[in-house]
C-alpha cells in the first residue's frame, strides 16, 4: 500500500532561501506582444458589460483585515466553471475534468484561442478580474492549505492594474511590473490598489505541461511556495527582502 507523506509546514514556514514578497515573472516563457494585443478586445467587451452591472462580484474571504470588504466592488467574468452537477470548490481550480467553458467564453474567444497556448496541459478555472471605479482589492490569501500549489497564470494585457504581494510581517510590498506572473497565494498575502480607469486582469489555472513542470525547482516542504522558491532562485524575478 502506497504510504501518502503529509505536508505538516503551517503557513509561513518555508525554505530559508525563500522570500516574501515575491513573484515569478512568466514574461519570458509566453507570447507577451500577442497578449499585449489583446488589449482593446478585451477593454470594449468589459466596457459593453459594465452598463449591464450583471457579472458576479469578486469575494475575499482569506482576509489580512478583517475588516476590510469581503466584497470590496471589482466584478469577475469567469470564463469556465465546474460542470453541472459538481459543487464549486476552491481547491479544484486546477482539476480540469470539472471545468467546461461557459457562454461567456464563447464572447472572448481571441482570448480563448490565447489560452489555449499557454503552457497548460490542461486548463481549469479561466477568470477575468476587472474594476473600473477606483475601488482597493484588500490584502488576502486564496486559501490557506500550504500541500497544495496551485498551477496558474496571472495575466494583463497593460500594467494598469497596481497589483502587489505583501510580506504581512514587515509590511514590504512588492508590485508586479510584468505582464505576467505565478505566485504563492498562500504563505503571502496580495491584493490591488485603487486605480483610475478601467483594470484587470485574467487567471488561468490548470495543470502545467511536464515540459514546463521541468523547469520549477520543487520546495522539499510547503508545496504553496513553490512559485516563490523559483523566484527568489538566483535573484530570479520578483524577490523581494
Amino acid at each position: 500500500m502506497e504510504t501518502k507523506v503529509v505536508d505538516k509546514a503551517s503557513i509561513g514556514d518555508v525554505q530559508s532561501n525563500i522570500h516574501y514578497p515575491s513573484y515569478k515573472s512568466f514574461d519570458e516563457f509566453i507570447d507577451i506582444e500577442h497578449l499585449r494585443s489583446l488589449n482593446h478586445y478585451i477593454s470594449n467587451k468589459i466596457k459593453r458589460r459594465i452598463q449591464q452591472s450583471s457579472d458576479s462580484y469578486f469575494l475575499n474571504e482569506h482576509r489580512l483585515d478583517e475588516s476590510s470588504p469581503y466584497a470590496p466592488g471589482a466584478r469577475e467574468i469567469w470564463l469556465s466553471r465546474t460542470r453541472a452537477g459538481t459543487p464549486y470548490n476552491y481547491l479544484d481550480l486546477d482539476r480540469p475534468e470539472l471545468w467546461e467553458p461557459t457562454a461567456d467564453a464563447a464572447e472572448f474567444t481571441l482570448l480563448m484561442e490565447f489560452v489555449s497556448k499557454l503552457p497548460f496541459k490542461a486548463t481549469g478555472r479561466i477568470l477575468i478580474i476587472y474594476d473600473e471605479g477606483g475601488r482597493e482589492v484588500p490584502a488576502h490569501r486564496d486559501h490557506e492549505r500550504v500541500d497544495i500549489c496551485n498551477e496558474f497564470i496571472w495575466l494583463r494585457t497593460n500594467l494598469n492594474k497596481p497589483f502587489y504581494l505583501l510580506n504581512e510581517r514587515t509590511g514590504n510590498k512588492a508590485y508586479v511590473k510584468s505582464y505576467s506572473a505565478w505566485f504563492d497565494t498562500v504563505n503571502q498575502f496580495h491584493g490591488c490598489d485603487a486605480a483610475n480607469g478601467l483594470n484587470f486582469s485574467i487567471r488561468v489555472d490548470g495543470v502545467f505541461t511536464e515540459k514546463f513542470r521541468s523547469r520549477i525547482p520543487k520546495p522539499t516542504y510547503n508545496a504553496a511556495s513553490t512559485p516563490s522558491l523559483w523566484a527568489c532562485a538566483n535573484g530570479g524575478s520578483g524577490a523581494a527582502n
